[in-house]
């Protein structure tokens, strides 16, 4: 089975839609505030689009996505950005999400050789122990329209968004969910497969700057 989370009416074919308001498509009205109605280890990939900042407890939202998960299963989430002043007054979102983040989902964290680096969190590096195991495979930014590339060199927007706020949107993770041994090497090759995205994600790679 493969979930679409947060997939509003525009769930892919082959995925089994959940979103908050029942629309065509929409397999199972919900959020991501209680159980999800799958068993242990059944699903083999799991999209989160703009849902997982609004759950009321993220470890438990967390820890319900890995539960239903199998070892192996990519995780792609789409989250608002945390440095952007219209996310940042948004009173419902209850979580934020930067490049620091993947470093606090997991008991060893892996830098991925192609992609955004996430940054150490020393002096704060103390992760608790954790209910769940999500390797990063891969992260990406997506710009504003009136910073997106190719209006600025890669070098220059990272300068950017470390002096001034409102130049990142969203930001795309994706994870594998570790529940057993992964070695170095399948870790490698999961981080060079590209899983199918959805509607969000593509709709923001097809965004254009906007004409003058």
């Amino acid at each position: 089975m493969k979930l679409d989370i947060g997939c509003g009416a525009h769930k892919r074919p082959d995925y089994y839609g959940i979103d908050r308001i029942a629309m065509p498509g929409v397999n199972w009205v919900g959020d991501l505030n209680g159980t999800l109605p799958f068993p242990d280890d059944s699903v083999d990939d799991i999209a989160v689009c703009r849902m997982l900042p609004y759950a009321n407890d993220l470890e438990a939202a967390l820890a319900e996505l890995y539960r239903i998960g199998r070892h192996g299963t990519v995780l792609t989430l789409l989250c608002p950005y945390a440095h952007h002043f219209r996310h940042g007054a948004n009173p419902y979102l209850k979580h934020r999400f930067d490049e620091h983040t993947p470093r606090y989902l997991t008991p060893r964290f892996m830098q991925p050789d192609e992609g955004l680096r996430c940054p150490p969190i020393a002096p704060y590096d103390y992760v608790p122990p954790l209910p769940y195991d999500f390797r990063l495979l891969r992260m990406e930014l997506f710009y504003e329209p009136a910073f997106s590339p190719p209006l600025y060199e890669p070098e220059e927007l990272e300068l950017l968004k470390e002096l001034q706020a409102n130049v990142v949107d969203e930001i795309l993770y994706r994870f594998v969910i570790v529940k057993d041994a992964l070695s170095d090497d399948e870790w490698r090759r999961l981080c060079l497969l590209e899983p199918s995205e959805p509607h969000a994600v593509l709709q923001l790679r097809n965004r254009q700057v906007a004409p003058d």
